[in-house]
């Protein structure tokens, strides 16, 4: 039971109702909570500090108010923070009976002029709490004034003996009387005080009397303004006993019976002896029936339960003219009935157990009862049970469906609703458990930890439990697993308790079986729970009606079980190739039987911890590193398994170089292949395959799958072919006729959406061996390793819907999954960072990577050609070679800058392709999913401006440096310290003014530089004192333009090809009209 459904019958609906205005407005800050004490700060009309404390079998509240201070009672603060604590599952009661015991202590008492307590709950300025706090000086210092109207007489206090049994507490009056001139005392009057009139009254004893009568109503039912005087009173709560004595002590005190006048009253002294004793006695009478009475008992006294003229269940009687002490054991209903009665009543024999039930479930102490009535009292743990049902009102919020809960408790097969006072009480065993509020409350609270929610009437009183119905899901896997009894819609929940596993092996496959055991010899085959996983559901129906429900661990387990095998019948298919993922699914399987077959295939697979190097053939023409040879180990170990993999290394590290060396193994092996090998690359990257190849592997034959007429081309007469996604595209129809040896993809991450039409067409590609490349660390991109796994491997990791599914189980980040998976793929993926092998690698490696132009930029390109190539011959033909030198180099600029962009040319074109940005915007983005920097340079700002655009576009975060740019500074700052930022986009004559640039590793030169050494300088923003890591810098050409003709001048004119790179007509002299002629070709 909670606190404020506990307190409600002792504060009025008025009190209640501001209380709640408070709480819902947040106006109540909880400071301070522990199992005994909570403390809060609630906003009115200033602010007030609250303390609810628990006291023995109560509790003590404290609140600053001028409500509390006038009457030390339950005040609309003190409520709004019992509702603020029952919400947050805070102080409830220790048992039903507890109430709230107001202290009499304050902090302080006097309130703020003008205020009232139906102010609404608002926020006071600064100013305002100011003048609070002066006025509540000057209202300290002030002088009593002594009340006049009740002098020379004595105040009266009566208890009504018909309004007090009425309920609502004990009804007190206070009267006056004055002396008549005859000396005898005159007819007492109502005497009725107004709340600020306490302290100046003369006698001490009156005072501290009204002061504590104060709290028993409520004087606030108007205007705080408008209450000037009371008579009346109602003694309710742990106050009452104090009170009481009080007025006994003053010697005043009267009991008043009937509806006479007040006259006709009898005075009531204090008898502070030890207590009267309450005792039930059960006697057999005259008919063989057995007699109920009870009786009063002192030492040797002895009174009958009908002499005392008031009895109060607050612990009191008034009798023989006194008012005495009362213990009546919990039985004050059977006392007050009794003497309601006016014949003790008779049981049959055959009631005696209904007899002592009722009277365990009206807590009578056992101990004061006859032998023949006594009943054991045991304490248990309870268990916690929910029962859920569908709403039966509209939910609080729209689109949220509303489960409604019911909280119970089972002490050993006695069920007892949480929310209410009954008892405990085993009927066949005649013993009454009790209650342990304190594991009732923590079972509430881990409710409202998993999602239930308590909402609040009107009144402030507590409703139902409701939890949403997306919530309950998780929240009854889990009270489940922790023990609950939960049932929903009348169906109870089982856990399972055990399962027992098997695998067996067919001809190319693996099955999985296995069972689900939930106790009472209800067993349910693992495929059934799968099925069900498979339609949504996360449990299954049993026999008995029960659903079973296996904890949540095993459910994620089940799920990327039934994700990654084919459910068939009583069993779950896998492929041979699944080997190391089924045995890293069943890893945390305590028990798992296996077969022979299995047991072979799991011992080969789990002895994988590296490769050993292979040789490469004399017939290659380069040397290789140790990581580069291991490579060649792990694909040796990759063919024998016949399993595909991906080679995943940094940016810069060779993946081109050790795959030419494979397939130069392959050519050159005795049992080599007599069938082609292909790779599928990006367009811009054909040319550097076919210039490594010449370079490093001559003897390879290979065959340029790219062009009109590749399909006149014999494939079965080369060993490498070499095509684009788009061709194949293109082309799957027929290439998926072929038969290769190897199916290599380079830049494998072009597949990783399985829906494209390349994702496609790459598995349709026949190979008894497949390779997939991508500097980008693939485990780290759990949702694109399917795609790439299904070409490598098909079926390994199962559906692509299943497999989402399993890494993203109940809503969960994956993390878990991703482990499970790596741990399964690492043999299968061959990863070395630059810092893995930096001991192997030179501090500085340079490359040249040509860049393929598209059609459109082709056609501009030639276009713009062919007209210089016209236009300067003929005018070299008129004039001579001499005089045309500035045209000359013009001419060249701007197939220059066409070969880069064709933007730089003519201005309408600048959101066209540039072959160059092809090529380099994916090398940033690989570089960045590394972990790393790069500086990007180029002789022309405007190139840069449209690189801009572009790596907006890829929401690449860059800095920016030109020869304009004044906060270099800054600039530099940011890209050497914001982990964020991780492109530098630099102008030639930027790049040369002394910058350090340390934080980069990769520098890309986007145009030829006719100065080698300005090319290293720039090279050298990175490379320098400083640089603790291996830099690598890439120059871009455009393949078939100027830039590649300039390029070779370079070897052979160095002087002329200087000239025409730095446009500058003194170094242009030595220019022939064939060079001419080379250089517009």
């Amino acid at each position: 039971m909670t606190l404020t459904r506990v307190l409600t019958p002792y504060v009025t609906e008025r009190t209640r109702a501001k209380g709640y205005s408070y709480f819902v407005t947040g106006t109540v800050t909880i400071i301070n909570a522990t199992t005994e004490l909570v403390t809060a700060n609630v906003r009115g009309t200033r602010l007030y500090h609250v303390t609810l404390a628990r006291e023995d079998a109560g509790f003590t509240g404290l609140c600053e108010c001028p409500f509390f201070a006038d009457r030390l009672d339950i005040c609309k603060h003190i409520w709004a923070v019992a509702l603020a604590a029952d919400g947050e599952g805070l102080l409830p009661p220790e048992g039903p009976d507890a109430w709230l015991d107001v202290a009499a202590e304050i902090a302080r008492p006097q309130p703020a002029t003008g205020q009232t307590a139906g102010d609404a709950p608002r926020t006071a300025d600064p100013w305002e709490r100011f003048l609070d706090g002066v006025l509540h000086q000057v209202a300290a210092g002030d002088s009593v004034i002594p009340v006049t109207r009740y002098v020379n007489g004595e105040l009266l206090y009566v208890i009504d003996k018909e309004l007090t049994l009425q309920g609502h507490g004990i009804a007190v009056t206070v009267l006056w009387r004055q002396r008549k001139k005859n000396g005898d005392w005159g007819k007492p009057q109502p005497a009725a005080f107004a709340t600020g009139e306490i302290e100046q009254l003369h006698d001490p004893v009156d005072r501290d009397i009204l002061a504590a009568l104060m709290g028993a109503s409520d004087p606030y039912a108007g205007n705080y303004t408008t209450v000037y005087a009371r008579a009346s009173f109602r003694l309710v709560g742990p106050i009452t006993d104090r009170v009481l004595w009080l007025l006994a002590g003053s010697r005043r005190l009267h009991l008043r019976e009937g509806d006479g006048h007040y006259d006709e009253m009898r005075p009531v002294s204090g008898d502070d002896d030890a207590p009267w004793i309450f005792k039930l006695e059960l006697t057999d009478s005259a008919d063989g029936r057995r007699q109920l009475s009870g009786s009063l008992v002192r030492g040797p006294d002895r009174m009958d339960v009908r002499e005392p003229a008031l009895v109060l269940a607050s612990g009191h009687l008034i009798a023989r003219g006194a008012l005495a002490r009362l213990e009546h054991g919990g039985a004050f209903p059977w006392l007050a009935e009794l003497r309601r009665v006016r014949h003790p009543p008779t049981f049959p024999h055959d009631a005696a157990p209904r007899l002592v039930e009722t009277l365990a479930r009206s807590r009578v102490d056992p101990t004061v009862l006859p032998e023949d009535l006594r009943y054991d009292v045991i304490e248990l743990a309870p268990g916690p049970r929910v029962r859920v049902e569908r709403a039966r009102t509209p939910p609080r919020y729209p689109g949220e469906h509303e489960l409604t809960a019911r909280v119970e408790f089972d002490y050993d097969g006695t069920i007892v609703a949480h929310d209410s006072r009954s008892t405990a009480y085993d009927a066949e065993r005649r013993r009454m458990v009790r209650r342990n509020a304190a594991a009732e409350r923590e079972a509430v609270q881990r409710l409202q930890q998993l999602g239930f929610r308590r909402g609040f009437a009107a009144t402030g009183a507590p409703s139902e439990l409701t939890v949403a119905v997306a919530q309950f899901g998780r929240a009854v896997r889990v009270l489940v697993a922790e023990g609950w009894h939960v049932e929903a819609e009348g169906a109870a929940f089982r856990t399972a308790r055990a399962m027992r596993v098997q695998v067996k092996s067919g001809i190319d496959w693996f099955e999985l079986h296995g069972d689900l055991d939930f106790g009472d010899g209800r067993v349910v085959p693992l495929t059934s729970l799968l099925a069900a996983l498979k339609r949504g559901e996360g449990t299954v129906l049993l026999d008995d009606g029960t659903r079973g429900m296996v904890p949540e661990e095993w459910l994620r387990r089940y799920v990327r079980i039934a994700g990654f095998g084919e459910l068939e019948g009583d069993h779950v298919r896998y492929r041979p190739s699944q080997t190391a993922l089924l045995d890293a699914l069943l890893e945390s399987q305590p028990a798992v039987d296996v077969d022979e077959a299995f047991a072979r295939a799991r011992a080969a697979m789990t002895s994988f911890h590296g490769v050993t190097q292979a040789e490469v053939p004399p017939s290659f023409k380069g040397t290789l590193r140790e990581y580069q040879l291991e490579a060649l180990g792990w694909f040796d170990f990759l063919r024998r398994f016949g399993f595909g993999g991906c080679l995943a290394d940094d940016m810069g590290l060779g993946k081109t170089v050790m795959v030419l060396a494979l397939l130069e193994s392959r050519r050159t092996a005795q049992d080599g292949p007599t069938r082609p090998s292909v790779a599928v690359v990006p367009r811009s990257l054909v040319f550097n395959w076919i210039a490594e190849a010449k370079r490093f592997a001559p003897q390879i034959r290979v065959l340029d799958y790219t062009g009109p007429d590749r399909a006149d081309t014999p494939i079965s007469d080369y060993d490498l072919v070499l095509t684009t996604y788009g061709t194949l595209r293109r082309d799957a129809a027929r290439l998926s006729e072929e038969e290769f040896d190897y199916v290599i993809l380079d830049e494998a991450q072009a597949i990783k959406n399985p829906a494209t039409a390349s994702s496609k067409a790459v598995r349709l590609l026949k190979g008894r061996h497949r390779l997939a490349l991508s500097g980008t660390p693939v485990e780290n991109h759990i949702g694109e390793l399917w795609s790439l796994f299904e070409f490598l491997n098909p079926g390994l990791l199962g559906t692509s819907s299943a497999f989402r599914r399993a890494s993203l189980v109940q809503g969960r980040d994956g993390g878990e999954d991703l482990a499970l998976v790596s741990r399964a793929l690492k043999p299968l993926i061959l990863r070395r960072t630059k810092t893995q092998v930096a001991p192997e690698l030179p501090s500085r490696t340079e490359q040249t990577i040509y860049c393929e132009l598209d059609e459109a930029q082709r056609q501009s390109y030639d276009e713009l050609r062919s007209f210089y190539r016209t236009s300067l011959l003929e005018r070299v033909e008129q004039n001579g070679l001499g005089k045309s030198k500035m045209h000359v180099l013009e001419a060249l600029l701007r197939l220059r800058q066409a070969a880069s962009h064709i933007g730089l040319v003519d201005k309408r074109k600048t959101d066209t392709p540039s072959a160059k940005f092809d090529v380099l915007v994916p090398h940033l983005l690989e570089v960045i999913d590394e972990g790393h920097k790069a500086l990007v340079f180029s002789q022309f700002t405007e190139l840069l401006g449209l690189l801009r655009e572009r790596l907006d576009e890829a929401e690449v975060t860059y800095e920016y440096l030109d020869g304009k740019t004044r906060d270099r500074a800054e600039r530099v700052e940011r890209f050497s310290t914001d982990p964020d930022c991780r492109v530098f986009l630099i102008s030639l004559k930027a790049g040369g003014l002394g910058l350090n640039l340390t934080a980069a590793e990769y520098v890309f030169l986007l145009d030829p530089w006719w100065n080698p050494a300005a090319e290293a300088q720039a090279i050298d923003r990175a490379h320098r004192i400083g640089q603790s890591r291996h830099v690598f810098a890439y120059r871009l050409i455009a393949k078939d333009t100027v830039e590649e003709k300039v390029a070779e001048l370079q070897a052979s004119k160095r002087q002329l090809a200087d000239a025409i790179l730095s446009a500058d007509p003194a170094l242009i002299r030595n220019l022939k009209t064939e060079d001419l002629d080379l250089l517009l070709s």
